[in-house]
């Protein structure tokens, strides 16, 4: 499993470990392992003892029953619109930001890319799109989070957080975690204001 990020995007994908800071998987839980007191890790060691050879391997596979429908209504809630298809609708030469994460074993993917592009008819308008596209085998099941470039502030965060939300979610079919990184921006030259005298 691998992910690729690219367009500046701040957005950091990591495969999950098997135990983290604060958190005790449950499978450690169900072998008798919590927390104690004082936060560290504890085990009942009988209890250990007892299960061990009796519980799967934690590199088993898993399998589970997903269709297109099932995705859309689990992480596509808040799109503008969904749809599946055979090719991705994605077109590269828009792409503005780009981060995928992939299971290239399965054949499986999960890709938020962020477009823009103006409408045929009506070129004044520009329009913002966050694309989150689900691949599994050939089938694509993609989600669109859009609005006008000249959208309010209030409005280009709502899509954005929701779009990231969604491709947070669906990164846990990969076995994969999202974080947010952090992007430092360089002052832009400009010129001066005026400077204000009394008189």
């Amino acid at each position: 499993m691998g992910f690729t990020s690219g367009g500046g995007s701040s957005i950091i994908v990591t495969p999950m470990p098997y135990a983290d800071q604060g958190t005790v998987p449950a499978a450690h839980l169900a072998s008798g392992i919590g927390r104690g007191p004082n936060g560290n890790v504890k085990a009942n060691t009988r209890m250990i003892e007892e299960q061990q050879g009796d519980e799967p391997d934690w590199d088993s596979p898993l399998q589970f029953t997903l269709t297109p429908g099932l995705l859309i209504h689990a992480l596509m809630g808040t799109a503008t619109a969904v749809h599946t298809g055979w090719e991705s609708c994605i077109e590269e030469g828009l792409v503005v930001s780009d981060v995928v994460a992939m299971d290239d074993g399965a054949g499986t993917s999960i890709r938020l890319a962020e477009q823009e592009f103006y409408e045929d008819n009506n070129p004044d308008n520009v329009w913002h799109d966050w694309a989150l596209e689900v691949r599994n085998g050939k089938v694509l099941t993609t989600a669109h989070w859009q609005i006008l470039t000249t959208a309010t502030p209030a409005e280009w965060a709502w899509h954005g957080r929701e779009a990231e939300k969604a491709f947070e979610r669906a990164c846990v079919l990969l076995g994969k975690r999202v974080r947010r990184g952090l992007v430092v921006e360089e002052p832009m030259p400009m010129d001066a204001p005026p400077r204000a005298s009394r008189h």
